[in-house]
């Protein structure tokens, strides 16, 4: 039977009542996304999941903000740079997001010379992805150690107003800059992936028989992109609130 007369007969096909109905619907939808790429399906329920978290943390430090009657911390004091002796605002947040919005546009770079199959250029995409990740990550270990060493914030507890800043501000940060790291390592997982030519080759992966091709780098870009679109919410919760 040719795949027409198949066609002809899955769209004349009557609806059937009960359980059959549901097995039919389900081998139908199975049908439609045959021709998805698994990984890249899995990284947008994952990523979905991911949106209800950070939705949750950013509800719960808008929820805590506007019930605490104890006076909430100055951002533009808190998140200061001394530089010269004058204190600069945001300088730092400013820099960490520049970066990580940067890494964004590089990393959409490697997605496009990835599928144009330009091994050299997209390894060193990838890497530069990957360094101003580690970059970011490393700034904002600067901003959580003058926080605490020169603040005196901690957790359970913060000098300069609510006591529940401390809590949420690391809890979000924190979880946050867990996602940036994890996508610094396997970007350079994956750098190293191209480079050797493993995608050219569709070879199958270290855990998993699936052949690797160029468009695990666009499943790496998806994840990255959606690090950066959170901090921009983050930025503007925390940071500018």
């Amino acid at each position: 039977m040719t795949q027409s007369a198949q066609a002809a007969m899955v769209e004349t096909a009557p609806l059937l009542d009960g359980t059959p109905g549901v097995f039919a619907d389900w081998s139908s939808d199975q049908r439609a996304f045959k021709k998805t790429p698994w990984g890249k399906a899995m990284m947008w329920i994952f990523l979905l999941s991911d949106t209800f978290i950070f939705s949750c943390f950013l509800i719960s430090y808008g929820t805590i903000r506007m019930s605490t009657t104890i006076p909430w911390p100055n951002p533009s004091e808190v998140f200061a740079l001394t530089i010269a002796g004058n204190h600069v605002p945001l300088l730092l947040i400013a820099i960490m997001t520049f970066v990580l919005i940067t890494s964004s546009g590089t990393m959409a770079l490697a997605v496009n010379f990835g599928y144009r199959k330009n091994k050299m250029v997209t390894f060193w995409l990838l890497l530069a992805t990957a360094l101003l990740g580690a970059l970011f990550v490393g700034m904002q270990a600067f901003e959580w150690t003058k926080l605490i060493v020169e603040e005196g914030v901690r957790p359970w507890g913060n000098p300069m107003g609510a006591p529940q800043f401390g809590a949420i501000f690391f809890m979000v940060t924190g979880f946050h800059g867990t996602h940036v790291s994890i996508g610094v390592l396997f970007l350079a997982i994956m750098a190293v992936k191209v480079i050797r030519g493993k995608m050219d080759r569709e070879e199958p992966g270290f855990m998993t028989g699936r052949k690797q091709d160029y468009g695990m780098v666009e499943v790496m870009g998806l994840y990255w992109h959606f690090v950066d679109l959170v901090w921009v919410f983050i930025f503007a919760v925390f940071y500018l609130w």
